[in-house]
This record gives C-alpha cells, sequence and structure tokens, in this order.
C-alpha cells in the first residue's frame, strides 16, 4: 500500500509540475505572440500551437486573450529577482536611512519592473479601445500604481524626507507620473535612455523634480531615519 501512496503522491506532484510548465509555455508564447503582431491580430489557435498545447487549455486556464494579458502582467510585477520587487522595495526602505538612496533604488527596480511591463502596458494601451476587459485591466493597474506610489510618499513623509513644499499628495503624483509608460515611452524607447540602470528612468526623473530632500535639508526634529 506505501508504495502506491508514493506513486499517487509522485504522480499529483509530476501533473502540478507539468501543469506550471505548461501555463508558462503559453504565457511566454502569448508575449511573443502579441508583441509582434499585436493584440487584435493574435489568435488563440496560434498561442497554444506554439506552446504545444490544446487551444481547449488556454481558455480553461486563462479564459481567453484578456486573461493571458493580465497574467503576463501581474507575472511582469514580480520582477526579475527570485523575491518579487514590491517585497525587496519594502525591505530596502526598511533598513536603508539615506533619502536620495531609497530614491535611486526605488528607480533601479522600477526600470526593472518597467523594461518587463511597460511593451504589456503599450499593448494594452493600444487594445483598450476595442476590448473592454483590457480597458478595465489598464485602469487597474494605473489605480494599483497610484495606491503603490502613494504608500511610497508616506513613508517618505513620515521620515520627514521630502522637501519643504512638497506634500504626500504631490510625491504620489509625481512619482506615479515617472512611473507611467508614457515616461518610459518617450525616454527608454523613443530617447535612449538605459533600461536597467538605476538612474532610468525613474530615479533621475523623480531626482530632478525633487522629490528627496538634500540630506542637509532633513531637519532634526523629524524622526532621524533618513541620513542628514
Amino acid at each position: 500500500m506505501g508504495q502506491v501512496k508514493s506513486k499517487r503522491r509522485y504522480d499529483s506532484s509530476g501533473r502540478r509540475a507539468q501543469a506550471r510548465r505548461n501555463r508558462d509555455a503559453v504565457l511566454d508564447a502569448a508575449q511573443r505572440k502579441f508583441l509582434a503582431a499585436g493584440y487584435a491580430a493574435t489568435t488563440i489557435a496560434e498561442i497554444a500551437r506554439e506552446a504545444g498545447v490544446s487551444v481547449e487549455m488556454v481558455y480553461k486556464a486563462f479564459g481567453g486573450k484578456s486573461g493571458l494579458v493580465r497574467n503576463i502582467y501581474e507575472r511582469g510585477l514580480r520582477g526579475r529577482g527570485s523575491t518579487p520587487a514590491y517585497e525587496r522595495s519594502d525591505e530596502m526602505r526598511e533598513q536603508e536611512t539615506d533619502a536620495k538612496t531609497i530614491m535611486r533604488r526605488w528607480g533601479a527596480l522600477a526600470a526593472e519592473v518597467g523594461s518587463v511591463v511597460t511593451p504589456i502596458r503599450l499593448l494594452m494601451r493600444s487594445a483598450a479601445a476595442s476590448d473592454p476587459e483590457i480597458a478595465a485591466l489598464l485602469n487597474e493597474s494605473d489605480d494599483e500604481r497610484l495606491e503603490r506610489m502613494r504608500h511610497h510618499a508616506r513613508f517618505l513623509a513620515d521620515r520627514g524626507c521630502l522637501r519643504d513644499g512638497v506634500d504626500v499628495g504631490q510625491a504620489t503624483d509625481i512619482m506615479w507620473a515617472c512611473t507611467s509608460l508614457e515616461i518610459y515611452d518617450l525616454l527608454v524607447l523613443q530617447r535612449g535612455w538605459p533600461r536597467d540602470e538605476p538612474d532610468a528612468p525613474v530615479g533621475a526623473a523623480a531626482d530632478s523634480l525633487a522629490l528627496s530632500a538634500p540630506l542637509s535639508a532633513v531637519r532634526s526634529h523629524h524622526h532621524g531615519h533618513c541620513a542628514r
């Protein structure tokens, strides 16, 4: 009996691993197809054929093209590391005391994620005009990014790291604008800024907009978490 149970556990584990590989293969194929041919011109049949799976499997796992785009986008938000980018971001900011360093490292993480997800977001923007589900996803992604930037701005404000005259709302809006697909499109795709360096494009843009305080301007009566 023990051998039967062991075999069943192995079979179950093997099936789950194969299912994960199939999902990844479908998402990889869908991303290549969407970015090469566009959202409207790409078919589920083409994606399934390239991934080596059935059309039925794609529909069952993802529900259609909009579901594929959502999953590709959400996968991209994790970044390239083994730990999701947003977790690395929060861990870093709790350990770092220098406001400018925090901003530059946020910029590096945003560039890492942006190099992956911005082509998808540009695809979403073009598809949104004809696909209500993609339009809703695009709006949702902007809302989530706005909330994340508000999260960052409150952190900076709580530690006295915003310049005089810059409040949480302004800091939120500036970071939200700097992480927009429009900024990435203009600076990286059109003007050739480097994709994966800490200065590009969010760190440099946010720095030039005076989000983080000069180290000499952080007053001693604040919490003292930012270097002076």
